[in-house]
């Protein structure tokens, strides 16, 4: 660990301490919370840390390897601060957690001690209980390319390069009928190809689900209204009449790239690669027998 500033160090060795702690909370979509173990508000950094949430720190278990920092928080439900709403719907699901010791009596004197994401949360009794994830974790996450036929790159991503805000690829709709909370009939979209949204995404712009994001499995036409079914259903009470946004999806084919896209020299994938029985094929199965590109 670096050196203590020597204010922070003076304050330790003086034997008498008024220490807390304070964490910050801010989820994907930008919201941030501020808590404190401490019995009244600190405010530092452009936050106000609020005292009365019930929020306490488990012991932080770190390490000099490379190995993941591990630590949990459990503080209270509460409708002025984490919602069991808000909780269910997947709001600070990733959320990143920064957490201080601190002078209360002045906050300028202070020491980061954690720096990661929210994991899983558990809830029971009106309580909740979250565990805390060190920037380490971001270790086990596989990265590079795969040599394989489908594209790699996320559709609209640098990679990519896809404009998805162009209007060929989203369109702005109200939700015409909800069935399970996974599929979400609409009218008026049945100017778009068959199957256009399907494995693309549908974010909700208006109602208890706003911000919210799923993604698309299925895109049919159903008695005249087009039908969009979600992989897992939604995580948020979308009701009809809500405003959501379709956005176009890619099942990856450099054919779909090509032709759907016309994105074809951005194409992420390798689909003249052989595949792996094509040393025993037989001449008598092969698709093509001229020797020339398979295009």
């Amino acid at each position: 660990m670096s050196a203590l500033p020597e204010a922070f160090q003076a304050h330790l060795d003086s034997g008498v301490t008024t220490l807390c702690r304070a964490w910050k909370i801010e989820r994907r979509d930008g919201v941030c919370f501020g808590f404190t173990d401490h019995d009244l508000a600190l405010e530092f950094d452009g936050l106000i840390f609020k005292p009365d949430t019930g929020l306490s720190a488990m012991a932080l278990q770190q390490s000099t390897g490379l190995s993941v920092d591990n630590t949990e928080a459990v503080g209270a439900l509460s409708d002025t601060a984490i919602k069991e709403v808000d909780i269910d719907a997947g709001r600070f699901d990733g959320a990143e957690v920064t957490s201080w010791l601190v002078n209360w009596t002045d906050t300028a004197q202070r020491i980061l001690q954690f720096r990661g994401n929210i994991g899983e949360i558990r809830r029971a009794g009106g309580a909740f209980q979250a565990e805390l994830r060190g920037l380490t974790d971001m270790l086990n996450r596989p990265v590079g390319r795969v040599y394989q036929r489908p594209c790699g790159a996320v559709l609209g991503d640098d990679a990519c390069s896809v404009d998805l805000q162009s209007a060929a690829y989203r369109v702005q709709s109200i939700v015409a009928e909800v069935e399970n909370a996974r599929v979400y009939r609409f009218e008026g979209l049945g100017g778009y190809a068959s199957d256009w949204f399907e494995r693309g995404r549908l974010d909700v712009i208006s109602g208890e689900g706003v911000d919210l994001s799923a993604a698309i499995k299925v895109d049919r036409m159903f008695e005249g209204l087009r039908e969009i079914t979600l992989w897992e259903p939604m995580r948020a009470d979308i009701r009809a009449g809500d405003h959501v946004c379709l956005f176009a999806g890619c099942d990856k084919r450099f054919e779909t790239c090509r032709v759907k896209f016309s994105n074809a020299v951005n194409f992420r994938g390798f689909p003249d690669i052989p595949e792996e029985e094509w040393m025993m094929v037989h001449p008598s199965k092969a698709p093509s027998k001229d020797g020339g590109s398979r295009r």
